[in-house]
C-alpha cells in the first residue's frame, strides 16, 4: 500500500467514513479509530490506525509505513497513556501499554506471520523497533 500524498486529508475521510457507516478497513485490515491527547496541545486527536486481536487482546502496531520516526499518536501516548477506543459499534476508554521483552517477541511473530507487510515496514524503519501497543479497556 502507498501512503497518500496528503496523509491528513485521507485520515479525515476515513474517520468520518469510519464514524458513517460504523466500521471501515483497507482491504482486509481491520481499522479502529484511537483518540490520544496531544503531548504538547492537550488536544484530542484522532487517527485510524489497523488492529490485531490475539487471545482476547488489543494490539496496535506504530509502524508509521516504515518511517525512521514513531507516529505521533504513539508519542502522545507515551506521554499519556489514557485513550479513547473507537471499534464498529462501541467507543471506550483504554489504557494503552507498549509491550516488551518476550512479549513484544512473541506478539511481534504473530503479527508479521498474518500481516508480512510489517516486516517491510521494519526494514525500511532501520535502527527503529516498531512498537506494539495493547489497548485495555478501562
Amino acid at each position: 500500500m502507498t501512503m497518500p500524498d496528503d496523509v491528513l486529508a485521507y485520515n479525515r475521510q476515513l474517520i468520518a467514513t469510519f464514524r458513517a457507516d460504523a466500521g471501515a478497513s483497507i482491504g482486509d485490515r481491520p481499522l479502529l479509530l484511537l483518540t490520544t491527547r496531544g503531548r504538547r496541545s492537550g488536544e484530542p486527536r484522532t487517527s485510524p490506525i489497523m488492529y490485531v486481536r490475539a487471545d482476547g487482546r488489543l494490539f496496535v502496531v506504530a509502524s508509521n509505513a516504515g518511517a525512521a520516526e514513531d507516529p505521533q499518536w504513539y508519542r502522545n501516548l507515551l506521554a499519556d497513556p489514557a485513550v479513547t477506543v473507537e471499534l464498529p459499534g462501541e467507543t471506550f476508554p483504554a489504557r494503552a501499554t507498549p509491550l516488551s521483552g518476550e512479549d513484544y517477541e512473541r506478539q511481534w511473530d504473530r503479527i508479521t506471520g498474518q500481516h508480512a507487510f510489517f516486516l517491510e515496514h521494519q526494514q525500511r524503519a532501520g535502527d527503529r523497533r516498531i512498537p506494539i501497543v495493547e489497548l485495555h479497556r478501562d
